[in-house]
């Protein structure tokens, strides 16, 4: 759906909050008062310490948590469950072991009912794009993690999703491995430009990815500053060390630490 300018519509939250029991019998508050809106096409990062509701957040907007109030609307379709335009890419992929690396990233059409084989050329575009068509029909433990976790995202993408939710999805590679997650993710996205809202610890991940960087408190999670990203792309992992990238990285340190 488009707005009045004629912009295609984003993610729209109002009002948000998410209470959940707890195991003493009280309930914990995850997220309080969330105000947020995401523009379509936007690269999107939520940034903030463990446990102040960043997935929770996330989940609300996928449709698999109800929030306790307020609304979360996506392209003006007010979200009430899971919906097929949306791909979800979790810090563990899940591949299945019996399973090939394309029939992976099939899974979902599979599961949706649809005609697999209409889907199967696709799913190799996929898998070429990111460099794994290769190993197409290897078993998932006969790949690296960093080859695990780009399947994770080809299946993820497989049903033609206008908005991509990652939740950590690089946080267990390590430092070279999850550099080079992240160009691919960049490579990928600036391609096709799905809208991407995208969970981090990491404050230097966070900015090089996004075009917004929106910061959390700690629980119950409340939005600190919505920082807009004016760095160029598409980026290279050099644009860490300049001077514009270092003070972005210290207001973010600054915020958090606060």
């Amino acid at each position: 759906m488009e707005n009045r300018s004629g912009e295609r519509e984003g993610i729209r939250a109002l009002n948000v909050e998410s209470t959940r029991p707890a195991r003493s019998g009280s309930s914990v508050q995850a997220v309080d008062r969330i105000d947020l809106d995401i523009r379509h096409n936007e690269f999107i990062s939520f940034l903030g310490p463990s446990g102040c509701g960043k997935s929770t957040l996330m989940l609300m907007i996928a449709g698999l948590v109800e929030p306790t109030s307020g609304a979360i609307w996506i392209q003006g379709r007010k979200v009430v469950g899971p919906q097929r335009t949306t791909g979800i890419v979790f810090q563990d992929p899940v591949l299945l072991p019996w399973r090939t690396v394309l029939d992976n990233v099939l899974l979902p059409i599979e599961l949706m009912g649809e005609n697999v084989e209409s889907y199967r050329d696709h799913a190799l575009e996929l898998l070429n794009i990111s460099g794994i068509v290769d190993f197409a029909d290897r078993l998932p433990n006969e790949l690296s993690g960093g080859m695990r976790q780009r399947a994770g995202i080809c299946r993820a993408l497989v049903q033609y999703p206008t908005l991509l939710l990652m939740d950590e999805p690089f946080s267990a590679l390590d430092a070279m491995t999850r550099d080079d997650m992240n160009l691919e993710l960049l490579r990928i996205w600036e391609r096709d430009r799905k809208t991407v809202v995208f969970i981090t610890h990491s404050i230097s991940e966070a900015i090089f990815l996004s075009d917004r960087v929106i910061v959390i408190s700690k629980r119950p999670g409340r939005i600190i500053e919505d920082i807009t990203i004016a760095l160029p792309r598409p980026r290279l992992i050099e644009l860490q060390e300049t001077m514009q990238f270092t003070q972005l990285r210290a207001r973010v340190r600054k915020l958090i630490e606060h």
